[in-house]
């Protein structure tokens, strides 16, 4: 080592890095994106789980095993189980992963929650899960209707409808700020569609006089309902342009309907054929006027999702009109509901995948 070095060392300046306080970045970025989340996330987001549970429900009709089948049933038949398997679970998955962030809202923001159970369409989406829930327990691969969880499982999701019958449907037919004429929107049909739902699951236990409980409260107030939409009163003209593929519930709920008396009834009888006919005759009239959802297809919202479940309620009617009628005609709408439905609920899961990796990807930029 020569003199030089000796009298002038070279000193190592060291650069701590501080990670606390990237982590602490990070730690903050988590916590807004979760606030974020659960300041937009609101009951309509169940309308993804509806469509999921409907799909299995329509998967686990088409490949039953039918004696002497037609061509066109054959086709869905030679589906093989796992795929409905595969398709309860994930619907299983989505369900409970909805139920536990709306929970987690109650808890921390009761207020907005407060406030979605006052507005007009908003306390209608309060029936949503119980409706997801009871469908995807018609659907599920491993219980039998008969069995006691079953049983059990139809009471832990019936009773919170009932409150929400007696508390909306009391309101209806008194003064109040919810009095039918004002507050009457397409979304009210949903608490039509949870008794219709809850109806269909009693006729499968084998509880008859409760499933014409259910039909009796869900039918009457659905022509309640239905007369006071078509006269476009003062409460009916109150829907957003983005939320109109709400107004696809109009053929949802006769669907229903038609659904739950044959589970009551045992067969798709005259009544059922009336209400099938009714609801595939406003599907028609809606699908004919492209121009009314114009405005809510021009950028992806969850109301998209909408389209979804009434597409599903059709199909599983139409299902059980072929079963019943056995024509070509009536094989051949069943297949192309059927077809239409599983294709929207499709693109719909695909487009909502890609806009919430996007959504993701661009909150936790820095």
């Amino acid at each position: 080592m020569d003199e030089n070095e000796k009298q002038h060392p070279e000193h190592h300046v060291e650069l701590p890095i501080d990670v606390s306080i990237t982590k602490t970045q990070s730690n903050c970025i988590q916590i807004k994106y979760l606030s974020s989340v659960m300041t937009q996330f609101h009951a309509g987001y169940f309308r993804i789980s509806l469509s999921l549970t409907s799909q299995a429900f329509l998967l686990k009709i088409l490949i039953e095993p039918i004696q002497d089948a037609h061509a066109l049933r054959r086709l869905f038949s030679s589906i093989p189980s796992s795929v409905h398997t595969l398709l309860w679970f994930l619907a299983l998955f989505i369900l409970a992963t909805l139920s536990f962030l709306y929970i987690l809202k109650c808890v921390l923001q009761f207020d907005m929650v407060k406030d979605e159970f006052l507005n007009h369409v908003g306390v209608n989406y309060l029936f949503v899960p119980w409706i997801c829930w009871l469908i995807l327990l018609e659907s599920s691969p491993f219980l039998s209707p008969r069995t006691l969880f079953f049983k059990i499982l139809w009471w832990v999701f019936v009773v919170p409808m009932v409150m929400l019958d007696v508390k909306i449907y009391g309101q209806w037919f008194t003064k109040g700020k919810r009095f039918l004429s004002v507050g009457a929107n397409p979304t009210s049909q949903l608490s039509v569609i949870g008794n219709l739902v809850g109806a269909q699951a009693a006729a499968q236990m084998g509880w008859k006089e409760s499933a014409l409980c259910m039909f009796s409260l869900g039918i009457v107030h659905y022509l309640v309902l239905f007369v006071t939409l078509y006269q476009r009163l003062a409460g009916n003209n109150n829907i957003p342009s983005m939320l109109r593929p709400v107004f696809f519930l109009f053929f949802a709920a006769p669907s229903m309907a038609s659904l739950a008396w044959n589970s009551i009834c045992g067969k798709f009888d005259t009544t059922c054929k009336m209400l099938f006919f009714l609801s595939f005759f406003l599907f028609l009239s809606l699908v004919s006027r492209p121009l009314l959802f114009k405005k809510s297809m021009k950028k992806f919202n969850v109301t998209w999702w909408a389209y979804s479940f009434p597409l599903t309620a059709l199909a599983l009617a139409s299902v059980e009109y072929a079963h019943e009628v056995k024509g070509i005609m009536a094989h051949t709408i069943m297949f192309l509901l059927s077809s239409v439905s599983v294709l929207v609920s499709l693109i719909l899961l695909l487009i909502t995948a890609i806009n919430i990796t996007k959504h993701a990807f661009t909150s936790f930029q820095p």
